[in-house]
């Protein structure tokens, strides 16, 4: 690895199967599918998921969320946090072994294409050795081009989130779009080449903070140092379950560190090494030396899963669970409003009334197909004349029309008077606040005329 005083050691992971490899290997698929299949997929003719930044809406299963819903992005975060919080107090650093993008490309993408183009580690590690020859510049030429279009590949899944499957992989998208895809291609290929682990150690910030999160309850990988020790020890230890010094945990790290040597930053939770050890011990009748475990059962004390921390994080993601339900089933799913008309303060009109022009705007974010009537009332004001066109709506349209309210100039007497425009659909009701304003009962509005 690459210190601030040394040079770079490269790490060479030698590849690996086990019961936790596969089970990371399903949840890469599930998080791929997420990410290549999901843009396509649209649901009453919208997106699944699409974050459209420019127009500030958010498309997500079905529903259409404005900036008007911010409270919901509020609501997301903080569970994001707090999930955070709790997985890593109770399962460690679950995120970094099987969910975590560098890891899942990685292992997905980049070990498998140099396994096949380069061999294993000890090959790879002979040849680039041998310093620079034809067998070495054609193999590695043919690797990064293959990095290349994988990091091309994922950048433009990447960027289809946000721009739309169907015009940025047809290049209809615009050419903002397209610089996105080359900039988040180049950080993933400099990754893939070069960066890769170092990226975990020296600029990912989990590392560092997990310290604040975990505690002798949470579930690591440890080594079982009083079984495991003393190391070698050939056909003894082998009978005794001892470690008899393979390495192959140490080989098998795609962080480059040695597991026995205690819990370190720079460990991921991939469990590959658990893997390692179990297709060593198995064989030879003993159980693996490296397992998921805690410093509480390593002191031979009972682990604790519901503990301070963990039932005060669960509280809070509780909570936000229900103020999420809560306010999506309460949710109504269009947006009105209403601003006053510019350079209009109230008018005079020559039979006697008062008049006051609004600009109504209405957006349907109702993702049922099929158009939406609303119906616009007023509440606050008796006797009021209220000046409107129909409103009609297809999904995802909005449209900003005159609203006039008028009254009789002798029912005047404040200046302003508190109104709430109501707008109802068959979805539901939105009330929005605003004034009417009169000039008073001193002839303001008269000397208008």
């Amino acid at each position: 690895m690459l210190g601030f005083s040394q040079t770079r050691e490269w790490v060479y992971p030698q590849s690996i199967n086990g019961q936790f490899m596969r089970l990371r290997r399903w949840t890469f698929l599930g998080l791929h599918l997420l990410l290549f299949v999901a843009p396509w997929i649209t649901v009453r003719g919208n997106p699944l998921v699409l974050i459209d930044i420019p127009a500030r809406r958010l498309f997500l299963f079905g529903s259409i969320y404005t900036a008007a819903d911010t409270i919901f992005l509020l609501l997301l975060l903080l569970f994001t946090a707090f999930s955070l919080f709790f997985f890593t107090a109770v399962f460690g650093r679950i995120w970094c072994g099987y969910a975590c993008p560098q890891t899942v490309f990685l292992e997905s993408w980049i070990r498998p294409l140099e396994l096949w183009i380069e061999g294993d580690r000890v090959t790879r590690k002979r040849r680039d050795a041998k310093g620079l020859h034809a067998d070495l510049v054609w193999r590695k030429a043919l690797k990064w081009s293959a990095f290349l279009a994988v990091a091309f590949l994922l950048a433009m899944a990447m960027v289809s989130l946000f721009a739309g499957a169907r015009e940025l992989w047809t290049g209809q998208a615009g050419p903002v779009a397209y610089a996105f895809v080359g900039v988040v291609a180049a950080a993933w290929y400099l990754d893939f080449t070069w960066f890769r682990e170092q990226f975990c150690n020296y600029l990912c910030p989990y590392a560092r903070f997990q310290s604040a999160l975990t505690d002798a309850e949470t579930l690591l990988i440890s080594y079982d140092e009083p079984r495991g020790e003393p190391r070698g020890g050939g056909k003894a230890a082998a009978e005794d379950g001892r470690c008899i010094a393979c390495n192959k945990c140490v080989v098998v790290c795609p962080q480059g560190i040695d597991i026995r040597d205690g819990f370190q930053l720079e460990c991921i939770q991939c469990a590959r090494c658990v893997d390692a050890c179990t297709t060593v011990m198995e064989p030879l009748g003993h159980p693996t030396l490296v397992r998921y475990s805690s410093m509480a059962v390593d002191e031979k004390r009972p682990r604790r899963t519901w503990r301070p921390r963990t039932l005060v994080y669960g509280g809070l993601l509780m909570a936000l669970t229900a103020a999420s339900v809560t306010l999506l089933l309460g949710r109504v799913p269009f947006e009105v409003n209403v601003n006053r008309a510019p350079g209009s303060l109230f008018t005079l009109d020559a039979d006697g009334f008062v008049r006051n022009t609004y600009l109504l705007r209405i957006i349907n974010k109702d993702a049922q197909e099929g158009a939406v009537e609303y119906e616009v009332a007023l509440e606050g004001l008796e006797g009021a004349e209220v000046l409107t066109d129909a409103v009609v709506l297809e999904s995802n349209t909005s449209r900003t029309l005159p609203l006039v309210v008028r009254i009789p100039a002798e029912q005047v007497e404040d200046r302003s008077i508190p109104i709430r425009v109501r707008v109802t659909a068959p979805s539901g009701e939105v009330l929005v606040p605003t004034t009417f304003a009169t000039g008073g009962r001193l002839g303001a509005a008269a000397s208008l005329q």
